[in-house]
């Protein structure tokens, strides 16, 4: 979740850098023509579609405890000044509660007490940032299938919203994400509150932050305050489905 990521237009000529001069000077060329990335736009359901074919619901590697980072590397948003926050952060976050809502039977809170005390999951997975960089940790959390599923869900429900408390663009919004529900029942997507066997630090995303291993690091909400179940996230700020997607990134954003 950082301003250097890389929207979907530099990424292609990354890619074509590595091929010779000639391709990448054609690629930026292409990149800027009008439509060019309504193209891609369009190429972006294959693309899911090929790596959910070759992946399947697998379970991504997980991590003996001495290979977990010395230090997790913060990213994006590293302490939201937004006054919902401040006034949480300023109680310790005893006053959390995380809500669920949308396409549910039962809209339900939990507060931090409430999530710990519910059958937790804990994986040593690793974080693999679009700008290139990868580090290794431990993270506990609740399951979202198993919030889900003492919320229950209405069967018109395609995806999963995650609202959070942090204003990354300094413009008064906040920073939203989401995935489809196939990615919100997997076993290794986590609501997690504990990294590295401690509370989940500030600058990591406390008091709550959504772990969603086969995702990259910019789908990885930090500070979450609401699940918001969902048909459609058009209706969302830019209505591309994230904060990042607003700008242009890849919405699926799978590894």
């Amino acid at each position: 979740m950082s301003s250097l990521l890389l929207p979907r237009r530099r990424l292609l000529c990354m890619a074509a850098a590595g091929a010779g001069a000639g391709l990448l000077a054609g690629c930026n060329a292409l990149s800027n023509r009008e439509g060019f990335l309504d193209v891609l736009s369009v190429a972006e359901p294959l693309n899911r579609n090929v790596q959910r074919f070759l992946s399947g619901d697998r379970l991504v590697r997980e991590y003996p405890a001495s290979m977990i980072s010395p230090t997790f590397r913060p990213n994006g948003t590293i302490s939201p000044q937004t006054p919902e926050y401040l006034a949480l952060k300023a109680q310790g976050f005893a006053g959390y509660q995380l809500r669920l809502r949308g396409l549910v039977e039962r809209p339900m809170e939990f507060t931090l007490d409430a999530l710990r005390a519910l059958p937790a999951r804990t994986q040593i997975t690793r974080h693999d940032c679009v700008e290139g960089w990868s580090v290794i940790g431990q993270w506990t959390g609740v399951p979202l299938a198993q919030l889900l599923g003492l919320s229950g869900i209405k069967p018109a429900a395609k995806y999963a919203v995650f609202h959070c408390f942090d204003d990354l663009s300094s413009n008064g919004g906040r920073y939203y994400e989401s995935i489809d529900l196939r990615d919100a029942l997997h076993p290794q997507t986590i609501a997690a509150y504990a990294l590295n066997g401690a509370p989940l630090p500030i600058a990591n995303g406390a008091p709550l932050r959504m772990r969603i291993e086969r995702k990259l690091g910019y789908k990885q909400s930090k500070y979450v305050h609401t699940i918001e179940l969902v048909d459609s996230y058009a209706q969302f700020a830019g209505g591309k489905g994230g904060f990042w997607e607003d700008q242009g990134y890849d919405w699926y954003g799978g590894i």
